[in-house]
């Protein structure tokens, strides 16, 4: 019988990594395939990125009503739990899709681990150091399924206790599409109005467990990109508690030539934007893991990223703290941090994936889940 499978969507950043997924199940006729829109999509001030999912044409998309940014993070959760749970209720999917480590996945895997509900993960079992990786981690115990980027992050789950079998190394799903991306540059640079030859990439997000140093990190960093001379593209940070924080400082760049600023692009022609960069700096795991496969070098400042980078294989990696002297330096350097690796996958996720869920025996597996103990 024909899965329904529902997508859980709450940024830019998410909907780039399950995108080659969607693609490859809206096409074939074992799958129904939703999406639920939920979190920055719907906020204008981000960009209402909601309209690239239309524009990419696929059927049973739902809107959620946006959640109130004045909300703190645990009632958020609680209004998102809320309303996905209702939309379950309606659809009643056979399985629920969720990404990464933001509270709308949280949500997501609550919703459909007290639903009796197959919840399928992607990306657990990797390591940050922040409260992101608490949340991804709380995911990863609620999930049935878990679909990962490289043999660590398994290892992780299975130190975890999930089991090995539930476990799949598929690499990254936006690799797919990152290496399938042929849009031409100077069409791009068009489109968007840069008029940059040389340009770095900066995106930074705020650290919710470090909000009250937060202000003067960001300052030393906007200190360091105005003294660099460089030129940048800068995308807008997340909407997490901070956000507003760094969109005030981010208010010294208006007017200066060096810098473009967007609250988001759309994910193929930002791909485009990252192969064709100098570098790439601020403290997305844009740096950590995207940028790896152009070869393009990476300044990552900061926590945030903690604990998800292997510098031994990583080589396109500077990490640096939110120190104006140390990023510059950092600046000055980048060139010699210029490698490619497949870390995170060689772009065949999707097929992988598929594979995966085609294979009757997976919806045999209980939907009760075990602790396995390694010891």
């Amino acid at each position: 019988m024909m899965k329904k499978i529902v997508f859980l969507t709450g940024t830019r950043a998410d909907y780039g990594k399950i995108k080659s997924i969607l693609k490859i199940l809206d096409g074939n006729s074992d799958f129904k395939v939703y999406i639920y829109v939920t979190g920055m999509h719907l906020l204008e001030k981000y960009g209402s990125t909601y309209k690239e999912i239309e524009k990419d044409g696929f059927k049973n998309i739902f809107l959620s009503k946006p959640i109130d940014r004045d909300l703190s993070m645990d009632q958020a959760l609680a209004k998102n739990v809320l309303e996905f749970s209702n939309y379950v209720k309606d659809i009643k999917p056979d399985m629920i899709f969720v990404h990464g480590d933001r509270l709308e996945a949280l949500a997501g895997a609550i919703v459909g681990a007290l639903n009796n509900i197959y919840v399928s993960h992607i990306e657990g079992g990797e390591i940050s150091g922040t409260i992101d990786e608490s949340i991804r981690h709380s995911i990863s115990k609620l999930a049935n399924f878990h679909f990962v980027s490289n043999p660590t992050a398994k290892k992780n789950l299975i130190q975890m206790g999930e089991k090995n079998e539930s476990i799949f190394v598929t690499g990254s799903p936006d690799i797919d599409i990152m290496l399938k991306n042929n849009f031409d540059i100077n069409e791009i640079k068009k489109m968007y109005d840069i008029n940059f030859d040389n340009y770095g990439i900066f995106i930074y997000h705020p650290v919710v467990s470090e909000i009250r140093l937060l202000k003067r990190h960001i300052k030393s960093v906007v200190d360091a990109l105005i003294a660099s001379c460089k030129n940048y593209v800068v995308i807008y940070p997340n909407n997490d508690l901070g956000s507003d924080i760094i969109l005030e400082e981010l208010k010294r760049l208006e007017g200066n030539d060096h810098f473009k600023m967007f609250p988001s692009i759309r994910f193929e022609y930002f791909l485009t934007l990252l192969k064709n960069a100098s570098f790439v700096i601020g403290n997305s795991s844009l740096g950590i893991r995207e940028s790896g496969i152009y070869g393009v070098p990476t300044i990552n400042i900061g926590t945030r990223q903690n604990s998800r980078y292997n510098l031994n294989v990583q080589k396109n990696l500077c990490c640096v703290k939110e120190n104006s002297q140390e990023i510059i330096r950092a600046i000055k350097n980048i060139d010699k941090y210029r490698f490619k690796d497949e870390y995170f996958g060689v772009g065949n996720s999707d097929k992988r994936i598929l594979g995966i869920l085609e294979n009757n025996d997976i919806w045999k597996i209980p939907i009760q889940k075990m602790f396995v103990s390694i010891w």
